[in-house]
């Protein structure tokens, strides 16, 4: 009967070494993967965005053309995979269970369903049907933005026919209108290889000849922003002109037209200070008219207002009292 292990003993870590996921094949010949091979793989570090199609393109093209005579390219590949990974990438990979990785097949599998899942080919699938030509994007940068798009999701199942339908709907109405004279008319009367074909060659030719007209395209525009800049700035200078005009005008006196004071504090408003002063010294004046414009009698002193007279009086000197 086995001796019982104490609790201490069976809390020891494992010194031993734990078996990766990866079961590698036996081979006729010991092979070692050489350090420049290393050097030159592709690193992936499975953050946001990373492309991992992308990493396997490359990491393919590295493995190909340094594989070890006598040595199968899956074997390569099974054995340079984890020094390709790096960060959450490699994390995941020590994470599997051990052994059960046998295939560079299966491999790949589990790493696209790791970095690449379904809900992220369904969006790219969705970018793909509803592709724009934004505004100032050239017919070259529209056209290898949606050639990008359609190879970061390899399996987007969306025939050759649906992309060229999907890439010329989005076109803007110019690049559209070209497109079509190109093609003698319509781009749908061309076959599917026909027409991209076509667009490819408007593409690359736009490359080689077209940035000169864009430029002086650009330019013109911001001269014209900049002139438009400068007539508002007049513009709303000339009203704030306007404006005090206005005002000033409305503080000027309605009936002597001064504008030293409103009409509210007109002289001619003013009591005399003469019978003033006769109130509170007891004395008696004979009443004199006074030219009050609110009255609701008959006024005499509009007769003589200085604004209503047709006749011009001498401005001589008076000699006060």
């Amino acid at each position: 009967m086995a001796a019982q292990r104490t609790l201490r003993e069976l809390a020891t870590p494992n010194v031993n070494q734990q078996p990766l996921c990866i079961t590698y094949t036996d081979t006729e010949e010991a092979f070692e993967l050489k350090s420049g091979l290393i050097h030159l793989l592709p690193t992936f570090r499975g953050i946001a965005g990373e492309d991992p199609h992308k990493h396997l393109k490359e990491f393919h093209v590295v493995c190909s053309t340094m594989r070890p005579q006598g040595v199968t390219e899956e074997q390569v590949k099974l054995c340079a995979f984890p020094f390709s990974l790096a960060n959450k990438a490699k994390d995941w990979l020590f994470y599997l269970p051990s052994g059960s990785i046998t295939t560079w097949e299966r491999l790949k599998r589990q790493f696209l369903e790791k970095f690449f899942p379904a809900s992220r080919a369904a969006n790219i699938r969705k970018e793909i049907c509803g592709i724009r030509q934004a505004n100032g994007e050239t017919l070259y940068e529209y056209w290898e933005r949606f050639k990008q798009l359609c190879a970061s999701c390899p399996h987007h199942q969306i025939p050759n026919q649906l992309l060229i339908q999907y890439f010329y709907e989005g076109l803007l109405p110019m690049d559209r209108s070209m497109v079509d004279a190109a093609s003698g008319g319509a781009l749908v009367n061309k076959t599917t290889d026909e027409a991209k074909l076509l667009i490819s060659n408007m593409a690359e030719n736009y490359q080689q000849f077209g940035v000169r007209s864009e430029g002086m395209t650009r330019s013109v525009n911001e001269v014209n922003h900049s002139d438009l800049a400068n007539k508002l700035t007049e513009l709303m200078a000339l009203v704030r002109q306007m404006a005090v005009g206005q005002v000033q005008a409305v503080k000027a006196c309605g009936i002597c037209a001064a504008s030293e004071h409103v009409t509210d504090m007109c002289p001619t408003l003013q009591e005399d200070p003469y019978e003033q002063a006769s109130a509170m010294g007891g004395m008696s004046r004979p009443p004199q008219r006074r030219n009050d414009p609110y009255t609701p009698t008959y006024n005499p002193g509009w007769r003589n207002h200085p604004n209503f007279s047709y006749a011009q009086k001498s401005l001589g000197f008076q000699q006060p009292f």
